[in-house]
């Protein structure tokens, strides 16, 4: 199959079938004497095992590990556990970070004034007396 079959397969676009062999997720294929190139079925497998990779997260240069783990008949399972536990760990740094940025939010919401609120002070985030503001530094009296 040439590239846009290749990419038309996986789902993905021609020019990133080329970056993935250029990258060396995918070996370069023999070409046509044309010179197009002609992959075969194991290049559609290949790249669903790369955008599996992609959809948990890990980087392409893990993925190419793996790949170079499976590429030399060894189950890339061990080499696998590994990177998807530390993908887990920054996962859920990440889902902590992201938990206590919606706390804040939610108090920064909670702690706007009612509908009649006052006109706003240049250079501060909530109205004068509110106690945001004081919080803040921003208390003008």
């Amino acid at each position: 199959m040439r590239v846009a079959e290749l990419a038309q397969v996986a789902g993905i676009s021609a020019d990133t079938v080329r970056y993935y062999e250029r990258v060396g997720l995918l070996r370069p294929p023999p070409r046509t004497a044309s010179g197009y190139r002609a992959y075969d079925a194991s290049a559609a497998d290949r790249v669903r095992f790369i955008q599996g990779g992609q959809r948990l997260g890990l980087r392409l240069r893990d993925i190419g590990e793996l790949l170079a783990v499976r590429d030399t008949g060894v189950c890339p399972c061990e080499p696998a556990e590994e990177l998807l536990k530390r993908r887990l760990d920054e996962l859920d740094t990440e889902l902590a970070r992201l938990t206590a940025l919606r706390a804040e939010m939610v108090r920064m919401i909670e702690a706007l004034p009612a509908q009649d609120c006052p006109p706003p002070v240049p250079g501060t985030w909530c109205p004068p007396g509110s106690d945001e503001n004081k919080d803040q530094g921003g208390d003008r009296r």
